[in-house]
This record gives structure tokens, C-alpha cells and sequence, in this order.
């Protein structure tokens, strides 16, 4: 088994995160490793499809600082250095591509809930962090 020395856990801030970083303490504990905390908060108009002429400039920083908080709050709770939470805005496939690469990231491990079918084909960020990802990538099924 490979040794991981630095270790990006990508949270998405609902209930289901401490199961996630659960696996992510385990995986640090057993490895020694640097535990890093991202959640990529996606931009508000694509939520809208980009339609509406609305100026949501103040609800992406009310999303921007309630993410913050959290992952400072997850942060504290796991021993996690405040340079090692990130929260950025974006894509989440694209951004924790990026972090992993820009962060010499060894593992990512992020929550699936184990689709099938059509909700499969409709795709979901465990898969799109798998295809493409720079490292091994652990993906933690939900329960």
C-alpha cells in the first residue's frame, strides 16, 4: 500500500460531511499524513442557468462566509490548520482537480451515495473528481 503524505478531503457541508471526514481522520491517523479541507462552493447564477438579470453578488458572499465557517468550525473539531481549510468557488470537479495538483495532493477522498442507473448518468462529483484526477481518489459511500 502506498504511503499518503498529504491528504485533500472535499466536504459538501450537509449532514453527511462528518462521515466523510471521519474516514478522512482514519486515513490521516494511518498515514501520517497532512489532512486538507476543501468545499467548492458553486456560483450562484448556475443555479439560475445564468438567466436572471440579478445582480447576486451578495447572496454568493453570504454562501462564501457561512462555507467558511463551517469548514472553520469541522476544522477545529478535527485538527485541521486554518491554511489547510479552503473554501473557493467553482466547479467542484474542476477545483479539487486543480488543489489537488496545485497542493501536491496524494489522495482526495470525497462522499458518494452509490448511485445507479439514471441518477448515474446524470453524473455526480465522486465521479467527475475520479475521471481526470491527478491522484488515487477514495470515494466514502453515505450512508
Amino acid at each position: 500500500m502506498s504511503q499518503y503524505s498529504k491528504i485533500l478531503v472535499a466536504i459538501d457541508l450537509t449532514e453527511e460531511a462528518p462521515q466523510v471526514l471521519k474516514k478522512a481522520q482514519m486515513m490521516r491517523e494511518a498515514h501520517q499524513a497532512e489532512l486538507v479541507l476543501v468545499h467548492v462552493v458553486e456560483p450562484v447564477g448556475y443555479a439560475y442557468g445564468g438567466d436572471i438579470p440579478m445582480d447576486l453578488t451578495e447572496l454568493q458572499d453570504q454562501l462564501d462566509k457561512a462555507a467558511k465557517a463551517q469548514l472553520e468550525s469541522y476544522g477545529k473539531e478535527y485538527n485541521v490548520s486554518k491554511e489547510n481549510q479552503i473554501a473557493t468557488v467553482g466547479r467542484p470537479e474542476s477545483e479539487i482537480h486543480r488543489l489537488a495538483e496545485d497542493m501536491d495532493i496524494d489522495l482526495v477522498i470525497v462522499g458518494s451515495h452509490g448511485r445507479k442507473g439514471f441518477q448515474l448518468l446524470l453524473g455526480s462529483t465522486a465521479n467527475g473528481v475520479l475521471h481526470g484526477s491527478v491522484c488515487d481518489v477514495l470515494a466514502v459511500r453515505i450512508q
